[in-house]
């Protein structure tokens, strides 16, 4: 699909590309990202309520498919976040992340908001993983991570978000599931690529996540022209 003639995708075309074509996905934190991001041809975006609920928001990022986050606990009772949730769907969003137990995610389904869930390295669940490292390294953690993939199937979550799990883990996952599988450090072989602005464009100091070392050099090289224009101002 060329990107002049795209349009915005509904949950039942992005899941008719599962396993014929690699969707791109990124979370970014500005309108100036989102109109980037639009330009760039990304397929799906994670985005702050406050910026997906901009008024030129729409404007900016008229295709990406935009997913809206608020954990259960910050909205209070289970009806106060299905009342967030059909608010957030009513002011633009397409889908909903949602990180709590799979009966919360069966009620927004059976409400018909697309839900997407969390598994594997969960940071709000880190500690029940053994802090933050790859989830699913041995057979029995690999057999659980399935297991918590296809009960987001069953509670009818549209997909899940696989965060640092071993490639040949989740390409298996990722082929024994009917729901879209978005990689987060989990290799090439699910299907959605998940990055941050932040990491793609240089703005993280210190650690570089493992999926992001291939393209370092492209964060060298926007450092040394952010330096250079600075310099240049300078002398002016």
């Amino acid at each position: 699909m060329e990107h002049k003639t795209r349009k915005l995708p509904t949950v039942a075309d992005l899941r008719a590309l599962k396993g014929r074509r690699q969707l791109t996905m990124m979370k970014f934190f500005s309108l100036d990202e989102a109109a980037a991001a639009e330009a760039a041809g990304i397929d799906i975006a994670s985005v702050p309520a406050d910026v997906l609920f901009h008024p030129e928001y729409r404007q900016v990022a008229p295709t990406i498919f935009s997913m809206a986050g608020q954990t259960h606990t910050e909205c209070g009772s289970p009806s106060e976040y299905l009342k967030w949730c059909n608010s957030a769907i009513e002011k633009g969003a397409d889908a909903l992340y949602c990180s709590g137990s799979f009966e919360t995610v069966s009620m927004l389904s059976n409400e018909y908001i697309p839900v997407v869930g969390h598994v594997g390295l969960v940071p709000a669940r880190a500690t029940w993983t053994g802090g933050f490292k790859a989830v699913g390294k041995t057979a029995n953690d690999a057999l659980e991570l399935l297991q918590q993939v296809k009960s987001y199937e069953n509670a009818g979550a549209i997909g899940v978000e696989l965060e640092v799990v071993p490639v040949e883990v989740a390409d298996e996952i990722s082929k024994r599931t009917s729901i879209l599988v978005w990689s987060m450090g989990a290799g090439a072989g699910c299907d959605a690529q998940y990055l941050y602005s932040n990491d793609i464009l240089g703005y993280t100091d210190g650690h570089i996540p493992g999926m992001l070392k291939s393209i370092e050099i492209l964060r060298v090289n926007l450092r040394g022209f952010k330096t250079s224009v600075l310099e240049r101002l300078k002398n002016l």
